[in-house]
């Protein structure tokens, strides 16, 4: 019958429609899933290719320069909500690479009412400093700890910055050993790559950033590196030479009270090589020979 053969029609494109719709609809959600995945893979990968500029406790690109920071700034509330002197420190060992030399973790319960003062004994003399305890509580308390254990001992200051408002020397990796000559790798477990196996909260971070979002980090600061997080802080630290401009992200923790001229000795011989992330091996090499402390 007409009528018939017309409803079965009818019935026929309306089965057809509805399948097309739930095609488009699956065709529709597969699309949002890649797109939601390819963004995904871009945020790893850029999170990768951050972790190779970074990682190993290094200091912003020289090109770039982020900010400087004073020796004798207050904390920051966004890296810590501890109230200096600090009474408890943590050190996280989770997901954290092995150290480059073996060395226990730092005691939790730092002793903050010290005043302490540290030496770097070098082939070149001797770097005197003060240690922030104060200000930098859980940082000093770190730093003692890896100095009175010999981590520092026999290793090389790996990288050397000066130009484009960065003058620093960085040191504080035992894969950077006296023996080896510096060729500015960047491969996995190079000299600069290194850490004490464990990682801490920065401290003391500088206030009042300038409109470009930089500080000023003055001559004779010293510093502690990081991988561009305020967890990340481990063995690795910078001595400023110069005043130098970076982000206030990295924890001063020690002041220079002599031997600024070995590091501008240092500084006058150049690099021997390049680092994608700005300066390159010394060319004058720096051994530290030892790392003593005193407390008063």
């Amino acid at each position: 019958m007409p009528g018939s053969k017309e409803r079965e029609r009818r019935r026929a494109r309306e089965r057809y429609e509805r399948q097309r719709q739930v095609e488009r609809e699956r065709q529709r959600l597969l699309r949002k899933r890649f797109g939601i995945g390819l963004a995904v893979l871009c945020v790893l990968g850029l999170i990768g290719g951050l972790t190779a500029v970074f990682v190993g406790g290094s200091t912003p690109s020289a090109a770039k320069p982020k900010a400087t920071a004073s020796a004798s700034a207050t904390a920051s509330a966004s890296a810590s909500t501890v109230a200096e002197p600090a009474h408890h420190c943590s050190y996280a060992t989770s997901g954290v690479a092995a150290a480059a030399k073996k060395v226990s973790v730092p005691p939790a319960t730092p002793n903050y009412k010290a005043t302490y003062t540290a030496a770097i004994h070098t082939n070149l003399g001797t770097i005197d400093m003060n240690l922030l305890n104060s200000k930098a509580t859980c940082t000093v308390n770190s730093f003692v700890h890896l100095a009175s254990a010999g981590y520092f001992n026999a290793s090389q200051c790996h990288r050397l910055v000066n130009s484009d408002g960065l003058y620093l020397l960085q040191c504080g990796d035992p894969l950077a050993k006296a023996t080896t000559k510096l060729t500015c790798s960047e491969a996995a477990n190079a000299p600069g790559s290194g850490g004490p196996g464990y990682e801490f909260d920065s401290e003391n971070l500088p206030t009042g950033a300038s409109s470009s979002g930089t500080v000023t980090y003055k001559a004779g600061t010293v510093a502690m590196a990081n991988s561009d997080t305020s967890t990340s802080n481990g063995s690795q630290f910078f001595l400023v030479f110069k005043n130098t401009t970076l982000g206030p992200t990295y924890t001063p923790f020690a002041t220079i009270t002599s031997g600024l001229d070995i590091l501008q000795k240092v500084a006058n011989a150049g690099t021997s090589c390049s680092y994608s992330s700005g300066g390159g091996a010394p060319k004058e090499k720096v051994v530290i020979d030892s790392v003593t402390i005193k407390q008063t």
